[in-house]
This record gives C-alpha cells, sequence and structure tokens, in this order.
C-alpha cells in the first residue's frame, strides 16, 4: 500500500477522524471523508488548517439512515481502505439512552459490515474501538484480556467488536482492531476533559470535577495516535488488536493540575468537585509493547508539550470557542 490506497474515513467530524484525514491527506493519500453531520466550524477539522488541494472530499452520510448512499459511494470511488471512527461514544450519557447506542454501536454496525463485506476491491477495514470494553484494569493488560464491560457505551462497542471477529472467521473479511488511551489534540470538542479545563481557566469559570479527579488515565496525542492508525493500516495483520498508547499513567487531578500551572492558575480557584460518575472505570493501562515491536511504533509527543498543542489551539480560536457550545448534544 503506497501511492495506490484510497481510505474512506467514517466519522470524519470527530476529532480522531478528522485528524487522521488531516495526517493521511498530508501524505499524499485520497481521502473520502463522511460525517452523519454537516462539517463543523474548522476549529474542529484540522484537514482545514492547511492546504491538501482537495485531497479531502466531504460527503455527508449517515450510518444509521444512509447505507445505500454509502454503498453506492463505495462502488463509485472503490476505496481500497476504510478506517471507521463512527459510533456513539459518550460513556455517561450512555445510561440515559442505551438503546441509541445498541442502534449505531451494534445494529448500524452490522449492517455496515455486512455491506463492505462484500466489496471485493476493499483490502482493509480498521476499526477504532475502545478499552472500555475491558472494563478496569489491574495492571498493564494485552491485548487477548477478555471483555468486561460496565456501562451501555462499552456493551454495545464489544458487540460490535465480537460480530467484527464471527465475520472475520466466516468470510475472512480484512478487519483490523485498534484501541487507544484517552486521546486529546487540538481541536477536541469542548466537554473533553484538555480543552475543557483549559477553556474555563482562559474564561475565569469554574471547572466541574466528577470524583475529585480519582481516576488514572494514559492521555496520548493525536499525532502519535494517526501514526499508529497507518501503520496498522498498512502493515498490520488481519483479524488481529492492535493497542495504542504511552507509559505515562496520571490521575485526572493531576492532569488539570498540570493545565492550570501551565496557565498561571491555581487548583483551588479553578475547580469545583462533584459526585463520581456511576460505572465509571477507575483505571486504563494498555500495553502497547504488541504494536511497538510488530510495527516499529513510538510514541513521540510528551503530555507537556501535547498541552501546550491544545493550548496554542485554543488561544487561535478563542474568539470563536468562547461561544461555542461546551456541553455534549446528544444525537439519537
Amino acid at each position: 500500500m503506497e501511492n495506490g490506497a484510497k481510505f474512506l474515513v467514517l466519522g470524519s467530524n470527530s476529532i480522531s477522524g478528522a485528524t487522521f484525514c488531516d495526517f493521511l491527506a498530508a501524505r499524499g493519500h485520497d481521502v473520502i471523508a463522511t460525517s452523519r453531520s454537516e462539517e463543523p466550524h474548522e476549529a474542529f477539522l484540522p484537514y482545514k488548517w492547511r492546504n491538501h488541494d482537495g485531497a479531502v472530499r466531504f460527503k455527508r452520510i449517515d450510518i444509521n439512515n444512509d447505507l445505500d448512499a454509502l454503498d453506492a459511494l463505495m462502488r463509485r470511488e472503490r476505496p481500497t481502505h476504510v478506517a471507521n471512527f463512527a459510533a456513539q461514544s459518550m460513556v455517561a450519557e450512555s445510561w440515559q439512552h442505551p438503546d441509541h447506542w445498541m442502534m449505531t454501536n451494534v445494529v448500524s454496525a452490522v449492517r455496515l459490515h455486512d455491506l463492505l463485506r462484500r466489496h471485493d476491491f476493499l483490502e482493509r477495514y480498521i476499526h477504532v474501538t475502545t478499552p472500555e470494553v475491558y472494563g478496569s484494569t489491574d495492571g498493564w493488560i494485552d491485548e487477548d484480556k477478555p471483555f468486561n464491560p460496565s456501562t451501555p457505551y462499552a456493551v454495545s462497542r464489544a458487540a460490535g467488536d465480537m460480530s467484527l471477529r464471527t465475520y472475520f472467521n466466516q468470510y475472512q473479511f480484512p478487519v483490523l482492531f485498534t484501541r487507544a488511551a484517552n486521546i486529546y489534540g487540538p481541536g477536541q470538542q469542548l466537554y473533553r476533559i484538555i480543552p475543557r479545563t483549559i477553556l474555563a481557566a482562559m474564561g475565569g469559570q469554574k471547572l466541574r470535577l466528577d470524583g475529585g479527579g480519582k481516576s488514572v488515565r494514559v492521555f496520548i496525542h493525536l499525532t502519535d495516535v494517526c501514526d499508529a492508525t497507518l501503520r496498522v493500516a498498512k502493515e498490520g495483520t488481519l483479524g488481529e488488536t492492535y493497542h495504542i498508547s504511552g507509559h505515562e499513567l496520571i490521575p485526572i487531578r493531576q492532569l488539570v493540575e498540570l493545565i492550570l500551572t501551565r496557565l498561571g492558575k491555581t487548583f483551588e480557584d479553578c475547580v469545583d468537585i462533584g459526585p463520581e460518575r456511576p460505572g465509571k472505570d477507575t483505571a486504563y493501562m494498555l500495553d502497547s509493547q504488541k504494536l511497538r515491536t510488530e510495527l516499529g511504533w513510538e510514541d513521540k509527543i510528551s503530555l507537556q508539550e501535547g498541552i501546550d498543542d491544545v493550548v496554542h489551539w485554543a488561544k487561535r480560536y478563542a474568539d470563536f470557542l468562547e461561544t461555542a457550545p461546551a456541553k455534549y448534544e446528544h444525537k439519537p
């Protein structure tokens, strides 16, 4: 796979999908981007920040309702690679409408995969899934860890992943799975912890921190994630899962303190403590040795460098971001 590869990116309005589109286009790949909504403001679309000479072409398609349109697009464009970032992805909100999460992440996903398996020009399908399927981890875990989901969101993703496993076994469907640690980067949705903290501090607002920030996470910059995802797409072994993670564990409270310090603020002045969310997992510790050993990947952007990157973005688009919705808006 070199110059002849053509990528279809599903869920391109997500920050992961939009950044991957930019990463691909910067490396000379032809990219078709699809999402269920029209393209948002350019602040949330990294592929709009530099001139790719039309390498990223957007088409509005909803996998819940527009599979016929997606099928027609597939037949017309004949992409060799499909990367799927499309999912209902909020954890806490999945308790409120669990059927919506099941519809998108299970039913529509199965319909999508049944469509894709019938296109013989498709060489590789990269399924971007989540470590939430494992539940809380006790120590560092590899890709063979049994599923133990603890929220409706996690259950829906686990079911979709297990269905894909049967498609690989039965049809030799060319799937590869990626599961990343907590991703972040410029353009991320404003309700995520890093941009939310930065914008609250810049705007003199109080940040609500559920559970006091006791949960422990590994945060990984989207540039490193995109590099890993493209390596998996190019060289990964079909049917395999690859963890994308660094080694730098940090409690959420310490992360917030780090951000506030870099902005000249204090935790006490900027944060209110709230109750913990139901079913929230306390830790995800993904062993990424398989990706490092087999595909030669390594993460290169430190957390401090990455936070500075997001701060730079927040200041660049400050006029727009201060009026943009900062809460998750659910769409069935």
